[in-house]
Formats: structure tokens, sequence, C-alpha cells
């Protein structure tokens, strides 16, 4: 009795089975024309077309499984992800058994929506399919490798309230075809980027930003924008060059090649090759150039790489030329391609695509730091949902490490790529910086001076930046927050410019800074404060941060062999004067002692303590008090 009853379950559960299960065979003549019909839409890339189509189909037959597939797919093409997840399962719900196959481009679309445990899910069960090819277990497996890493990002980045909400730039940038590769000096003023016009050639755009808004854009004026293919640029951070792409161009060495443009009172002047140095018989791209335009970053396609295309990086010598390139390493490349380095102003923070390091699928961006002795962190995945399922392009983020530009297809474009702004996510910004900027001249003549300019943590003594002016003597030097910093101006024959910048944590500061440098000449009785001399309060023991501004005064004195000087100590009116003349006379011993162990001989060297009685700033406030703690350097005879 019991053996029968099983039987008639089970005939009536193959009953059910056999209702449910899909036949191809049986779909309306009618709805199948039209679906014969929105594949050959498809096939044109006429995606809607082949949708509409589609949703007659399944007008007409409710069951007509391979229609919802292919509508999914569709609106997997548009990226519309949650319309491709409905079709996809009204298929399943039709038969699970047929759907196993498209459980891997259900799950792609699963996590395209961020919906990464689903996709692990479906992509397991894709994965069971027993009489899977190589090619579909290889897919396979690789999803299943990008939803994990998706999953423990997730469970070790804790959103923190984070939206990611790009902004369209709006119709000042963007138009009906495409706009990409932004860049933005550092003041956040002027966007310049790659628009793409009839259809092929690439041209260079600019905008300037007018009460927060950007203006209306226009082409580059001058000679940099001709009937070739010009793209993928950088304009550096004084808005003074720019350096990009040229494809094919007659006087390349390989395929793409950089070349570089400077901006003059008539425009922007006819690109030049960079050489070859730079340029291989291969393929260079993606330029971006650091803070003081002494490094540029790069991608090539060069045989001694790690994989497909690296990260180079090529130095500019005093001569002006740029060194053979280096590649970055394998900390930074990786078997599989490399591209779009954006080097952000506090000269650290590299931000890139990878599709070879553990991401999302495709092109990811991440970003790497630079350490002591210039050595790159572990690159770390900007996580989604800035990066997703698709291929992610070039990224760049101003100053303040606040705001990012990027280009994108998003449902709001005014055609093809759009450039938007968004906000980054605290944990993978760059170090905010500030900037000073300004003019070295001779104080006598008010003539413009070309200088050296130098930038060194006080610190760590490491020298953060270091750049010659234009021959007018303007310059322009970043300066990222966090920490204290050194700032010296040289020229032979002259006595160096010395200032201080104090941007440690618990200083909270937006302000840009203009300096303009008057040098003295080597002569007697000039004169400078050196405001990177430090010591502990009461007590003439020389800080360890003085170390950089010490060295200055080193080099000064080895370059003018028969220069003689005076250290003058000076306090403010705190405490007895008796006291106060003692510590000013024994610090400014103290640096002449400091300097006679570095091989200076002591006859060229005196010293003297002033104490109280030469004060250049009111006693009453701090700020005054601090002002008339200092030491000084006067030329006695050169």
């Amino acid at each position: 009795m019991k053996n029968r009853s099983l039987l008639v379950v089970i005939a009536l559960l193959a009953g059910v089975l056999a209702k449910a299960q899909y036949n191809p065979d049986k779909v309306n003549k009618k709805a199948a024309q039209l679906y014969t019909k929105a594949l050959e839409l498809a096939q044109g890339d006429d995606f809607k077309g082949g949708i509409a189509a589609l949703q007659k189909a399944v007008g007409i037959d409710r069951n007509f499984e391979e229609a919802y597939l292919s509508m999914a797919g569709m609106y997997g093409e548009l990226k519309d992800y949650q319309d491709a997840i409905d079709n996809y399962e009204k298929a399943k719900a039709i038969d699970s058994n047929y759907f196993k196959d498209y459980n891997l481009p259900y799950s792609i679309n699963l996590a395209g929506s961020g919906e990464f445990q689903k996709a692990l899910d479906a992509v397991n069960v894709f994965l069971t399919v027993t009489d899977l090819n190589e090619t579909s277990k290889k897919a396979g497996e690789y999803r299943l490798r990008c939803y994990r890493f998706a999953l423990d990002y997730a469970a070790n980045h804790a959103a923190g309230g984070y939206k990611f909400e790009p902004h369209n730039l709006g119709d000042s940038i963007n138009s009906r075809v495409s706009e990409y590769y932004p860049t933005v000096t550092i003041d956040g003023s002027k966007l310049i980027y790659t628009r793409r016009v009839n259809n092929f050639n690439e041209d260079f755009y600019e905008s300037d930003k007018q009460n927060g808004s950007w203006g209306k854009s226009g082409s580059l004026p001058g000679n940099i924008n001709t009937n070739q293919n010009e793209g993928a640029q950088n304009v550096s951070q004084d808005g003074q060059w720019l350096i990009f792409t040229g494809c094919n161009f007659p006087d390349g060495h390989g395929s793409c090649d950089l070349y570089i443009s400077y901006l003059t009172a008539d425009g922007w002047s006819t690109p030049e090759n960079l050489g070859d140095s730079i340029n291989s018989e291969y393929w260079e791209s993606a330029p971006s150039l650091s803070p003081d335009k002494r490094d540029l970053y790069f991608s090539s396609r060069q045989p001694d790489g790690y994989g497909g295309s690296d990260l180079y990086v090529s130095h500019r010598l005093l001569n002006g030329r740029w060194s053979m390139p280096e590649n970055l390493g394998p900390t930074i490349n990786t078997v599989g391609d490399e591209g779009t380095p954006f080097i952000h102003a506090d000269n650290q923070s590299l931000y890139f695509t990878s599709n070879g390091h553990p991401g999302y699928g495709g092109d990811d961006l991440f970003v790497s730091r630079k350490g002591p002795e210039g050595v790159w962190s572990k690159p770390e995945n900007l996580g989604y949902p800035i990066n997703t399922i698709e291929n992610e392009g070039s990224l760049i983020i101003t100053a303040d490490g606040k705001t990012a530009y990027y280009a994108s297809d998003r449902a709001d474009s005014r055609g093809g790529l759009d450039l938007y702004s968004f906000e980054m996510r605290e944990d993978i910004r760059p170090a905010p910086t500030t900037w000073v900027k300004g003019r070295v001249f001779d104080r006598k003549t008010g003539k413009g001076l070309p200088s050296s300019v130098i930038l060194t943590d006080l610190a760590s003594r490491d020298v953060v930046s270091k750049l010659q002016t234009d021959e007018t003597g303007n310059y322009l030097i970043t300066l990222p927050k966090g920490k204290d910093y050194a700032f010296n101006v040289n020229r032979r024959g002259y006595l160096f410019y010395s200032d201080n910048f104090a941007l440690g944590k618990e200083q909270q500061t937006d302000s840009a800074y203009h300096i303009d440098i008057p040098l003295q000449p080597l002569e007697a009785n000039a004169a400078i404060v050196l405001k990177n001399i430090f010591f502990e309060s009461n007590k003439y023991e020389l800080k360890s941060e003085s170390e950089a501004e010490l060295n200055e005064v080193v080099q000064l004195l080895k370059e003018n062999p028969t220069l003689r000087i005076q250290i003058n100590g000076h306090t403010d009116n705190s405490g007895k004067a008796t006291d106060n003349q003692g510590l000013s006379e024994n610090r400014a011993k103290a640096v002449t002692n400091y300097l006679t162990t570095k091989g200076i001989a002591a006859t060229r060297l005196s010293y003297k303590g002033f104490g109280d009685t030469q004060p250049i700033a009111d006693n009453a406030t701090p700020d005054g008090r601090a002002k008339n703690r200092r030491t000084e350097l006067s030329v006695i005879s050169r």
C-alpha cells in the first residue's frame, strides 16, 4: 500500500515537472517572430528597440523564457542592472533547470547592482553545472574571486554613512559627444579635458570656474589642437605646461608618444615630442606630472614590463631633459594592465587603474602611497561603488583631497561619456594640500631671479619637493598638510631665503600663500632670520628639526669659501635680562659649534647674543614674543 502511494506521488511530481519544464519548440509563432526581430535590432546595438520587441513577445507568450533571458541581457548591455535582474528572475521562475546556464550573467548583473552575496550564490550554482566547457568554467571562477573580494572588502571597510553621488558638470562642459580625461590646476580654477569631435578626432577644451560654477568651455587657444588625435592630457599644477598623448603623429617614435606644450601669451605652443628617452617604438600614454615638475608618470607597453601595459616614471635632469624611464616595479605593476596614473598634489598618493590586482572585475581604481626612500605601498582598491564590475577610467582629485573628477556614461549623460565630480571617501583621500606661490627677485634691482626652491620635512629631514623657478623667478610649490616644513630659496651669489610652514595635524588652514621673495646679494651686512632653528624653551641644545636649515648654512659657506658670517641670538623679554643674555649667547654659540663639526673653519665664524635688547615685534602678544625669539645670520665679509 505504501509503495503504491509513493508511486502515485512520484507520478504526480513528474506531471508537475513536465508541465513546468520549458520547451522552446512550443513558443507562440508570432512571439517567436518578434524574438527574431529583437535579436536583429540588438545586433545593430539598438538594445532599446530590441527590448520593446521582446516586451511584445512576452505579452503574447508569458512563458517565453528565452525572451526574458534575452531581454535581461539587453538591459545588462544598457547597465540597467535592476531590470536585467527582474527579467532573469522571471525566466528562472518558468524553469530553473533551463536557467542554470544563465546564472553567470545573472550573477554579473547582481554584482552590478551591488548585491555581491546574491551574485556569489548564483555563480556557485553556475559552477555546479556538470558539462561546463573550460572557458565557461574559468569565467565563473574569475567572477567567484571578484565577488569574494567584494564581500571581504565590504566587511573590512565600513561605509560610515558615505554616499557616492556623482554630479554631472552640466551643459557648460558636457555635450552630445564624449568628454573625458579631466585635469585641473592646483587652485581648481581651470579644467582642461579631452572631447571627441567628428567621431574620430580628439581635441582639448578648457573651462574656468567662476563664482563656484564652470563657465562655458571652449577649444584650447594656440597651436595645440590639430587634425591629429590629441588626448590623455595632464596640466601642470601651475597651469603652464600641458603633457599629452599624441597617436600616429608624423614625428612619433611609436604608435602613441608623449608631447609637451607650453602656455604663452598667444596660447598653447606647438607641441614638442618628449624625445626617445621617454618615447619608444611601442606605446606611451596617460602622462601625469608631479607637482614640482621633476617626475613624469605614464603608462607604456615596453617589452621589459611585467604584463601588458605598466606604469613608469622619468625624472627631469638638471639640463631639463628627461631620464630613461624606470618601471615602478612589481608592487604596482602586474601581469595585467596598469594605466591612467595620477600623482596628487601631495606628491605621494598615486592613483591608477589595473585589471591585474584583486578587484570587482575589469579595470579598477587603486591608490598607492609613496613612503620613505620612495618605496610604494601595496595598492589599495578604492572599493564599491567607485569601482564597479565595469572598466573604470582616469580619476583626478583636487588639492584638498575631497573632490574627484572622472568620466562616465551614467543615465543623465548628455551623450556618450560625460564629466562628473563626486566626494571622495575619507579613508582613500590623499593628504590635503595647500600651496605657496610667488616671485623671486633681486632685492636691489627688482629683477626676477631663476632660483632653486626647496621644501624639507622638518621631522624626517627629507626633501619633499625641489624645483626651479621659471626664467622670471615665478614659482609654485605644494604643501601637503599634516607636517611642518622648512622652506628655502637658493641662488649662487645670494643669501638664501628662510621660511617655515607649520602645517602639523593640530594646524587647520585652507589658505594658500603668496610670498614674493627678495634675495639679498652676498655682501657685508646682508642678514636673514633663520626661521628653522629650534631650541627647547629656556635651553640652548639644538633640536633635530634644525638640521635641514643648518645644512643650508653649511652649503652656503662651502660654495663661498671666503665668506665670513656672524650668528646672532635673540630672546623675548620673559624672565630676567641677564638670563636672556646668557641664553641668547649660548644659542648662537650652539649654531657655530654645529657648523664647525661640518668642516667649517672657526675663523670664518663668530657669534653674539643680544638677549631681549633688539625686539622686532611687540612682546605683549604670544606671536610677537615668538618672532623676537630668533636666530640671525649676518654677513661680515665675502
